[in-house]
Order: C-alpha cells, then sequence, then structure tokens
C-alpha cells in the first residue's frame, strides 16, 4: 500500500531531524534542562500523531490506528529501558551533559537494529504462521517476568560483554569528554563512553525482543511496523531526560506493561486460530493499561510524601 516514495520521504525525515539534533541543538556538550526536554517529548509526540494523520488521510482509520498502537506499545514499553538507562549512566558515572551523546548514537544503532528486525520478523509471520504461537508464548512469559520479579536490579558488574570488550580492546578507565575513541602513547584506545554505547545497544536489543512481536501482533505492514517503531524510538532520548529522576516512582507501571504484553501474547495466539480481536480494542487495552497504572503509581508517590 505504501510506495516506495514512503519510504525515502520518511527516512529523509528522520536523517534531517537528527542532523539538527546532533548538528544545530546538542552540537555543543550541554546539561539538557527540565523545560527543552518537556517541550522536546511534547513535539515529537505531537509529530507521531500529525504522522497518523497523514497515515488516515492516505490509506484510512484502520492503517492510522494501526500506527498510533504500535506507536503507543513501544513508547510505553520504552519506559522499562529508561530505567536500564538510568542504572547504566549512575553505574559508568557519566557527566549529565555527555549523556545525550550517547543516547544519540545508541539511537542511531537501534534504528538500524530495529530496520533488521522488523525485516526478519515480518519474513517470519508470512511464511510460518507456527511462529506466532512462540512470538505470543514468548510475549506472555515476558509478562510473567516483569510483573513477578522481585529485584529490578541489572546485573552490570559482571556482564559478560564488558568482560569481553575490556579482553579484547584498548579499553582506558579516564573519560575524553564525550569521546569515544582516543589516542594514548600513540596508540588508539576505547574509553568508558563506548563501552557503555555498547551496553545501551545491548539493551535496546533486549528489549525490542518484547516490542517487535508485540506489534506484529497488531500489524504486519512493514511500514507502518518500522515508522510506529521509530517514532517511538527518536523520542526516547528526550522521554529518558525527563523521566530519569523520576522513574522510580512509577511502582505500578511495570504491572501496566505486564497487562500489556499478556493481552499481546494472546491476541497473537488466538490470531492462528482464526480469531481477530479489532485494532481498537488493543488500542483501548493500551491506553487504559498505562493510564490505570500511572494514575496508581502517582497517588502512591503523594501519599508516601
Amino acid at each position: 500500500m505504501f510506495s516506495v516514495y514512503f519510504w525515502i520521504g520518511f527516512v529523509a525525515f528522520v536523517l534531517v531531524m537528527l542532523a539538527i539534533d546532533l548538528g544545530v541543538l546538542n552540537k555543543k556538550p550541554k546539561e539538557p534542562k527540565f523545560k527543552e526536554v518537556f517541550f522536546l517529548t511534547i513535539f515529537w509526540m505531537i509529530l507521531a500523531f500529525l504522522f497518523g494523520g497523514l497515515i488516515y488521510a492516505y490509506a484510512g482509520s484502520q492503517k492510522a490506528m494501526e500506527f498510533i498502537t504500535g506507536y503507543l506499545v513501544e513508547l510505553s514499553l520504552s519506559v522499562d529501558n529508561v530505567f536500564v538507562f538510568v542504572l547504566l549512566f549512575n553505574y559508568f558515572k557519566v557527566d549529565i551533559k555527555y549523556q545525550h551523546r550517547v543516547l544519540f548514537w545508541g539511537i542511531v544503532g537501534a534504528i538500524i537494529m530495529r530496520f533488521l528486525m522488523i525485516t526478519g520478523g515480518i519474513y517470519l509471520v508470512q511464511h510460518f504462521q507456527w511462529i506466532f504461537y512462540l512470538f505470543g508464548a514468548f510475549l506472555i512469559f515476558s509478562a510473567y517476568k516483569i510483573a513477578f520479579s522481585e529485584s529490578e536490579e541489572v546485573e552490570i558488574e559482571d556482564n559478560k560483554l564488558i568482560k569481553f570488550l575490556k579482553r579484547y580492546l584498548r579499553v582506558t578507565d579516564k573519560y575524553h569528554g564525550d569521546k569515544f575513541i582516543v589516542m594514548e602513547k600513540g596508540k588508539r584506545v576505547f574509553t568508558p563512553l563506548f563501552v557503555l554505547l555498547i551496553l545501551v545497544e545491548q539493551s535496546d536489543l533486549i528489549f525490542a525482543m518484547d516490542s517487535i512481536p508485540a506489534i506484529l501482533a497488531i500489524t504486519q505492514d512493514a511500514f507502518i511496523v518500522f515508522t510506529s517503531n521509530i517514532f517511538a524510538i527518536l523520542g526516547l532520548r528526550s522521554l529518558y531526560f525527563l523521566l530519569a529522576k523520576v522513574v522510580h516512582k512509577f511502582v505500578y507501571l511495570k504491572y501496566g506493561l505486564s497487562v500489556i504484553l499478556a493481552y499481546i501474547g494472546t491476541k497473537m495466539i488466538l490470531l492462528v486460530q482464526g480469531v481477530h480481536i479489532p485494532t481498537s480494542l488493543s488500542l483501548g487495552v493500551i491506553i487504559l493499561s498505562i493510564l490505570v497504572s500511572v494514575v496508581l503509581s502517582l497517588n502512591k508517590a503523594k501519599k508516601i510524601q
């Protein structure tokens, strides 16, 4: 349905926005201000809904609803990613003014990874319908893990990837501003910021294992899947800086995410049985799950204060 011109136009849009971000808005390292990241977060959300309006005008209400639903699924699951980012940045003790650079290049890598994973995922569901059982069961298992995990700590000290990088690469213990690679004693060495970047990529890869099967339960339209994912990812940087200091207060959010994953996992399994759940119902479940968990979390935080 979506021609190659839509793909070219969207990729060009993403490249322009990334160029403006790095080359104009964040040319020099700086500490993001709350007001700035708040409006940036709103800006990305408005852009996403405007894009949904464009899809509505071209392809109709069903495709537009699939895009918005996919976008909200990805955005809600991104909050869990924010929690991991907070732990990583705290562990590496990275100055806040250098964190944007790590997230920027992390997101560039995430876009490439998502494209490859989405392409592979769509191929699998189109050629092997039984894969829906596997994806559905995986999402239900992920929902169980999120809801009933006693600890939200992420093992960083014993991370095998860190050990691998330090074993096979020259990694210095010193930070050099926002540099990933520097010269020391005539040799090229990697800074801790580079190791952190790789861990950010690893984190996104792990979370993509949930989010991509989830959106494939909503639609298998490659353009809708890719664009909804990318819009959520592009807004992830400002969302991180907005939520970094308060994400721990959303104590019930994990239950909301768990409900979303369990619902979508069940939807995938039923899909193979010929039971089609309307996208409008899925959108309602997602919005309600997020709202209820956020409101309950804010009420609890208010009582504690």
